[in-house]
């Protein structure tokens, strides 16, 4: 006999069923690519499957199953795939077929269900990947020639750390300098902030980048044992995957016959095709990470100190805010790299804003500075 736990988790499985059933129902038709929408197609289909089941677990419970009103979020998501393209909507897709395939595997009579919502993660995730599929913005860029891959990605990383630093020092120095402190206090205090900044982002990225290794590595165990237990279903996710990059059926039945009896090439295509981690890599070193990141900050961080090294009084002061201006416009100009903007407007309104924001600072520190004395 069904409890009322049980009644309530039905209706909500029920409901999600529906709503993703509809969503596929609508990206089918909204999808341009014939073979793509087909996969739409069958997803919804294999989720009102599901839904029937929870209907028919409603009936052998005695409850009336309720009238489907589609949530807030579905109408939403199946507007942005109609204004903006399919792949607009397919990284809240996939996250939201893992968060269906977790609460599946926590009840035993749901549990058969979760290889459909786990293919279904794996079908999304590699439609991300596909121009036919609707392509995510940097895929296209990639495609389309213009990314400059690992180079571009690292200076544009560089550009933002060092400009990090140079805007939360030199804010820190102009307000202390307001204060009226000792040119020496303001050295300790801008070198203070250098550091404590630098080791914070250090930290971070540490922590991020090892997190990432750990997680990476896991899913890689969990991957190795699923290939073992369960080959015949990881075949037909590289089936999905293959026939969302545009293959036919029959071919990707093929090649991924070929791949899942290697079982370390299927762990290697599973892991880079189904998870998107490069096995050799991972994520990258968290040290470097870390020490790139506490490099590019102090970068940024000793431009609006360095008068104060060899100057003091109103002239380093001044000193600090001209390099600063200068520091400032150089980041706003290549920043444009990015953004194909103006070199020359970018860099302006980037030092224009640096030095309104360090002019707040100042009189805040000038108002503190009095009230303390």
């Amino acid at each position: 006999m069904a409890s009322a736990e049980d009644i309530k988790r039905y209706i909500a499985f029920l409901d999600d069923e529906r709503n993703s059933a509809m969503l596929y129902r609508a990206l089918s038709q909204t999808e341009k690519n014939p073979g793509i929408a087909g996969l739409y197609k069958r997803l919804a289909e294999t989720e009102e499957r599901h839904a029937r089941l929870w209907e028919e677990r409603l009936g052998e419970a005695g409850v009336a199953v309720p009238e489907f009103w589609p949530a807030w979020r579905t109408r939403v998501l199946i507007l942005l795939a109609r204004w903006f393209g399919v792949g607009a909507v397919l990284p809240p897709l996939s996250r939201m077929e893992d968060v269906g395939s977790d609460d599946y595997a926590g009840h035993a009579d749901s549990k058969n269900l979760v290889p459909d919502e786990k293919s279904h993660a794996v079908l999304l995730r590699a439609l991300e990947k596909t121009s036919a599929g609707g392509i995510s913005g940097g895929a296209l860029v990639r495609l389309e020639g213009r990314h400059r891959t690992a180079g571009g990605n690292a200076l544009r990383a560089a550009v933002l750390g060092a400009s990090d630093g140079l805007l939360s020092n030199f804010n820190l120095v102009m307000g202390v300098a307001g204060a009226s402190l000792a040119s020496k206090n303001i050295l300790l205090t801008g070198i203070a902030g250098l550091l404590a900044g630098a080791i914070s982002m250090a930290l971070g990225e540490w922590i991020s980048v090892q997190s990432s290794r750990e997680l990476y590595t896991k899913q890689i165990k969990a991957e190795k044992e699923e290939i073992e237990k369960m080959p015949e279903e990881e075949m037909e996710e590289l089936v999905l995957i293959y026939e969302a990059r545009g293959m036919d059926g029959d071919t990707a039945r093929r090649l991924a016959g070929k791949i899942i009896p290697d079982r370390d090439a299927a762990l290697d295509t599973l892991v880079r095709d189904e998870l998107g981690i490069n096995p050799q890599e991972l994520g990258g070193s968290a040290w470097e990470a870390a020490m790139t990141s506490f490099l590019l900050f102090a970068v940024g961080a000793i431009v609006p100190v360095l008068p104060y090294i060899f100057i003091g009084g109103r002239g380093a002061m001044a000193a600090s805010a001209l390099l600063s201006a200068v520091a400032l416009f150089i980041v706003g100009a290549t920043i444009t790299l990015f953004t194909g903007r103006s070199a020359i407007y970018s860099g302006f309104r980037q030092a224009i804003f640096g030095l309104a924001a360090s002019g707040v600072a100042f009189f805040v520190g000038r108002l503190a500075g009095a009230a303390i004395s």
